[in-house]
């Protein structure tokens, strides 16, 4: 059954105020895809009168192109795939401030502390593994236990996907360089898989090719929206384990724009609950804000603030300094 973009509940309790007077164009680089950001643009269009004209590309690509163009870029915003890229633009300068009150409720680990930037929704690293072949006393507490003996073949990654780095440069962040590199190095040598990408992994469990993989929370449960009897689970690692990184995608204002006030309008726009449901129910991604029914394929957010580790999303722009440690080790 098709999917409507927004629950009834979510719409009649997120009504938004009319429309700005100005309802100016809008140009908005997004490195999210077309099949995510297109439903809640068209919206967003419909609800303000405010066009918006969007330029997809790949999240880090754009950010160059924003460094590029600097004050002549036509961009009024940059909504990124993850925190590094916008921890690389805010350093740059290319972003405006945004109004405090935009933080408001917001977990801390949504928020920039640069104050110019803010998640519109959440992902998760976890662990998939599968129910027929893997004991409960077999899951890991800690992604560095997966170097072990007993796991030896069985485990799958992705060096050469986004996502994996970026948990790699938060690992370089929390835990230093050298443990990072041995963590690598023993991943290796104990025979992980390599596979392409994360959904790749989830299938590789399903087919018994792997038991363990390093994924996002929310390739699993579009499996599962398929077919409920999908052979794969996944789980957190203990409270607080890196393995259990969030990151984010993240939305702001370029600081050149002519059109800052309905930017603002886009991004609260995206906050509203009627969008943060949007980003749940049919993204499978977390929401950031609360008053959003909960995805029953999904942790608990609760749950997921618990395990979350403390990071600075700001920090994890030095993608740079991960590419050169996986190329070190053999990875990429």
């Amino acid at each position: 059954m098709r999917k409507t973009l927004f629950t009834a509940t979510a719409v009649a309790t997120s009504l938004l105020a009319a429309p700005l007077a100005s309802a100016a164009s809008l140009t908005l680089y997004s490195g999210r895809g077309e099949s995510m950001v297109e439903p809640i643009v068209k919206q967003f269009e419909k609800d303000t009168g405010i066009s918006v004209q969007v330029r997809y590309g790949d999240t880090a690509q754009l950010a160059v192109l924003l460094q590029e163009e600097g004050d002549r870029s036509p961009a009024d915003l940059y909504w990124g795939q993850d925190a590094g890229a916008m921890g690389a633009i805010s350093q740059a300068g290319l972003l405006a401030e945004l109004p405090a009150d935009i933080y408001e409720g917001l977990p801390t680990i949504y928020t920039s502390e640069t104050g110019n930037w803010v998640a519109a929704s959440g992902r998760a690293r976890v662990v998939a593994y599968s129910p027929e072949r893997v004991d409960e006393d077999e899951l890991p507490e800690s992604v560095f236990d997966l170097t072990s003996e007993r796991y030896e073949g069985r485990v799958g990654w992705a060096p050469t996907n986004g996502s994996f780095q970026s948990f790699i440069t938060a690992m370089r962040l929390e835990h230093g360089e050298e443990r990072t590199r041995e963590w690598l190095e023993g991943m290796r040598d104990n025979d992980a898989v390599t596979f392409r990408n994360n959904s790749t992994q989830v299938q590789g469990i399903a087919d018994g090719e792997i038991d363990f993989g390093l994924v996002n929370n929310y390739y699993l449960p579009r499996f599962k929206a398929s077919d409920e009897e999908f052979p794969v689970e996944q789980a957190f690692f203990a409270e607080g384990d890196i393995g259990n990184l969030v990151n984010v995608a993240g939305i702001a204002v370029v600081a050149s724009s002519d059109n800052q006030e309905e930017a603002v309008e886009f991004i609260r726009y995206l906050l509203s609950p009627a969008a943060q449901q949007y980003f749940t129910t049919n993204v499978y991604e977390y929401p950031v804000t609360r008053g959003v029914i909960q995805n029953p394929l999904l942790e608990d957010s609760d749950r997921l603030l618990e395990v979350a580790p403390e990071i600075d999303l700001d920090d994890l722009e030095d993608l740079e300094g991960t590419l050169n440690l996986l190329r070190d080790v053999g990875l990429l």
